[in-house]
Order: structure tokens, then C-alpha cells, then sequence
């Protein structure tokens, strides 16, 4: 980040962050336009490329900006003293509701990067996705009790057909609510719901 940037007022930086999170994340990094973002974000061009030299420069500063917040605020909160594979899923997925009700641009960003093959990451920043990966990977499938599996069953694939489930879920969510304030939306009856998917997994993959 510049320091001309980091001079600036939080919620003007905040401005900024968002609209080109935004854009970058709808578009990918080719088709984003820095005019749409210093539209969004009410300012001059010539003041986006006075705080960053060009997009790409904007563009990585978002990448160490959303790597942070999905590495603080999701996975690293995920306890994994609980040893139940559907149990600690359940957590994870409340804990990525939390963060996506919190930094919206922020999370889709970053799913964008996990999904994209055109984007080319300097050595820093590719050393610190592989640590993001890594730790994800360790955070959701660590220390796992494969003892509560039906005898039998084949946990690795077992493993996938829950993630699936769970990811569809949260997909099918996360486009329900979009557009939705989430601060005024009443999320008991959407977990409630989501629980009883759970209880449904459970009784199929466990003993």
C-alpha cells in the first residue's frame, strides 16, 4: 500500500477498497474497469493512480487486503478441538456466513482468486495462498475422529460428498440473500434449516 493511501481517512480508503473489490471480483482482473471503480467509489482517476501506480499495483493490494480476512476472520477461528467432521463443517460454515456478512466484497474477491486461472501473483503473494490453502486444509480436516463413520464407508470420498453438501448449501444461500441487508435478516430460521440438513448427513455417514 502507498502511504498517500494509508494517509487517507478510513472510510474514504474504505470507499475505495470496496468498489474495486467489487469490481475486480465481478469482472476478474483483464475485464475490470478502473473507471467503473473510481465511479463507484466517488473519486478522480488521476487520484486512484496517485494511491496506486496502476491496476495492477490496486490489484495486489487487494489480494494481501482479502488474504488477511479470510485467513483472521474464517479460518483461523475454526476450533479444531471439535473432533466431528460434520460438527467442525458446521462451525466453518457459520464462521464464513459471519465473514461474508462482514466483508462481502472481500469474500467473492476472494473466491474469485480461488477459481481463476488467468491471474498471476508475484512470489509473495503466491507464498502467502499456499499458506491459505495449507492452513484451510489443516483447520477443516485435522485431527478428524473417523471412528463415528459407519464401518465400511470410504471416509476420503465421505469427506468430499459432506464438503459438497455443505458448500451447495451455503451457495444456495449466499444467492437467496444477495442484494439483502444482512445486518436485518433473520438468520435462526435459515440455521435451523441448515441443521437439520446436517442431522440428515449424519444419519447416512455415521453410525
Amino acid at each position: 500500500m502507498t502511504k498517500t493511501f494509508s494517509n487517507l481517512e478510513e472510510t474514504k480508503q474504505q470507499r475505495i477498497i470496496s468498489a474495486a473489490l467489487k469490481e475486480f471480483a465481478e469482472n476478474g482482473f483483464e475485464q475490470a474497469s478502473t473507471n467503473r471503480i473510481v465511479k463507484e467509489a466517488g473519486i478522480g482517476k488521476g487520484m486512484l493512480f496517485y494511491y496506486f501506480t496502476n491496476k495492477q499495483e490496486l490489484f495486489h493490494y487487494l489480494v494481501q487486503y482479502s488474504l488477511n480476512i479470510f485467513m483472521d476472520d474464517y479460518i483461523k477461528k475454526i476450533d479444531i478441538s471439535e473432533r466431528d467432521f460434520i460438527e467442525r463443517w458446521k462451525q466453518a460454515a457459520q464462521l464464513k456466513m459471519q465473514a461474508f456478512a462482514k466483508y462481502p466484497n472481500a469474500i467473492n474477491f476472494t473466491g474469485m482468486l480461488l477459481l481463476s486461472d488467468e491471474v498471476q501473483l508475484p512470489d509473495y503473494l503466491e507464498a502467502k495462498f499456499d499458506e491459505l490453502r495449507k492452513t484451510g486444509y489443516a483447520m477443516l480436516y485435522d485431527n478428524i475422529d473417523v471412528s463415528l463413520f459407519r464401518e465400511g464407508i470410504d471416509v476420503e470420498k465421505a469427506f468430499q460428498l459432506i464438503r459438497w453438501s455443505i458448500d451447495g448449501y451455503q451457495n444456495e444461500l449466499t444467492n437467496q440473500l444477495k442484494g439483502k441487508k444482512f445486518s436485518s435478516v433473520d438468520f435462526d430460521p435459515y440455521w435451523e434449516e441448515f441443521y437439520a440438513y446436517l442431522d440428515v448427513l449424519k444419519t447416512c455417514y455415521y453410525d
